[in-house]
């Protein structure tokens, strides 16, 4: 069991999210950078899937009520247990008793605690990811508070203390044309890629809004509202473009210009408000290599964590 006694940012329960069930209207949830959960994951010894904590830039003060070997991953944190300096991307065990600290997002965006054996809140619709918007999974369907006690599943309470590279942060996100791609005009389609795009501070776990030069469509375009996924490129009436990320809606009715490439979704989740990005579209080859990439990524970690013991 892990003590939550203070806490001074958004953070809530997530996994890799819950799929099968857009056609009835539930969302995907789930972490933001699941890579960085994966990662974090497999450090420890977990199925890279397994539910961590998901905390946005702010404070979280953790106790643990029985050794427990854990890291943070994601956005790279000032930590600290018990006084003593926690690094991200470096694996720990906490002793029975020790206060992990979490004060700030030093860079990025979203970061994870992942402990040995996950955090073990029930299953719902086979996911232990927080709804925030309906109001169920995670921990009681809701941010975490001060006083919340999170449940452990089984994992090894002791590890050695190892260390991985960390996920590199970038300010170029690739995307793949979508749809409607064509129905924007050539002027649209340049400005997406030349123009430097600034991240709205409206922005949150439904949606990135980036502010630039308008993308203009050849035409107007009337639509109905038809499906739409976590990394789809909407473009309003203002162009604008919009990034639906983890908890987007199922259905929309804006044009689509791109998506962005499955690699880097948590790459722009760990963008932070006012900074700037470039997108640049590539084609499905060249994002199915950054799939793999990522894919590499990870299994080095396995050899780590496998030489480590």
């Amino acid at each position: 069991m892990i003590h939550v006694s203070a806490v001074q940012a958004l953070a809530h329960i997530q996994d890799t999210g819950r799929y099968g069930h857009r056609r009835y209207g539930i969302g995907h949830a789930g972490a933001m950078d699941t890579v960085a959960l994966a990662a974090g994951n497999i450090l420890l010894g977990n199925d890279e899937g397994m539910a961590a904590i998901e905390i946005a830039l702010g404070g979280i003060m953790l106790v643990f009520e029985r050794d427990t070997p854990f890291c943070l991953t994601g956005a790279v944190y000032q930590a600290e247990l018990d006084g003593e300096p926690v690094y991200s991307y470096w694996r720990y065990t906490a002793r029975k008793g020790q206060t992990l600290k979490l004060v700030r997002a030093v860079q990025g965006m979203y970061g994870y605690v992942c402990v040995a054996g996950g955090f073990d809140v029930p299953e719902v619709m086979g996911s232990r990811s927080t709804d925030l918007k309906a109001g169920f999974g995670g921990h009681q369907g809701r941010m975490l508070q001060k006083g919340d006690c999170l449940p452990i599943g089984k994992g090894a309470q002791e590890l050695s203390k190892v260390g991985i590279a960390p996920i590199p942060f970038t300010d170029t996100v690739h995307l793949v044309p979508s749809s409607e791609y064509a129905a924007f005009s050539e002027k649209g389609r340049l400005n997406l890629e030349r123009e430097t795009w600034t991240l709205q501070s409206d922005s949150n776990r439904m949606g990135y809004r980036f502010d630039g030069q308008p993308l203009t469509l050849s035409q107007p375009l009337e639509m109905l509202s038809h499906a739409v996924q976590a990394g789809t490129v909407q473009v309003p009436p203002s162009g604008k473009p919009i990034i639906l990320l983890a908890d987007a809606q199922t259905t929309g009715g804006y044009p689509k210009i791109a998506t962005v490439a499955a690699a880097d979704l948590g790459k722009l989740a760990q963008v932070r408000f006012g900074s700037k990005v470039k997108f640049k579209i590539i084609s499905l080859k060249e994002a199915t290599a950054l799939r793999r990439k990522n894919q590499a990524y990870l299994n080095q970690i396995r050899r780590i964590t496998h030489e480590a013991g």
